[in-house]
């Protein structure tokens, strides 16, 4: 598993934003930037649509405003349903990383396998990158959402 004063793999991810989307490497995403990524097991799915993703909404201008030049969150879904997702929480200001085939969830170890009930997911998980540097990861206990919660994140920064 990635950690703290780890580099950031670099894979292919998409990245959709208010611009549309893009197919890139994450190196290229995060190079030069101050991002705050938060992790999910899935669009759709109940802490993470009523909790996880509104949380970073509602602070995104309190990350902008200590620095942060990109909040993202991933999950291991497509890139049409991660579109959904944030055209339905109102998410424009979030960078939505839709990595349908676990490429990028798998190089950083927090992929966990919930079986018939939605297969390859990811942990629910928070990170500070840095210029492609992890400077704090904030990964959560099966079944808690406190570690990753976007006012534990920002009081980190």
């Amino acid at each position: 598993m990635i950690s703290v004063g780890n580099t950031i793999p670099t894979t292919a991810i998409v990245a959709i934003n208010k611009d549309g989307q893009e197919n890139i490497s994450t190196t290229d995403l995060f190079a030069g930037k101050k991002v705050v990524l938060f992790a999910l097991p899935g669009a759709f799915t109940p802490t993470c649509s009523k909790s996880h993703l509104p949380g970073y909404i509602t602070l995104n201008d309190e990350f902008m405003e200590k620095g942060v030049d990109m909040v993202a969150c991933l999950s291991v879904n497509d890139s049409f349903v991660m579109t959904a997702w944030a055209k339905d929480q109102n998410a424009e200001n979030i960078t939505m990383l839709a990595d349908g085939g676990a490429a990028f969830t798998k190089a950083l170890g927090l992929e966990m396998d919930t079986a018939d009930f939605g297969g390859l997911r990811s942990q629910r998980c928070a990170m500070i990158i840095e210029d492609n540097n992890v400077t704090y990861l904030n990964v959560e206990a099966p079944k808690e959402f406190e570690a990753s919660k976007a006012e534990t994140m920002l009081a980190l920064l």
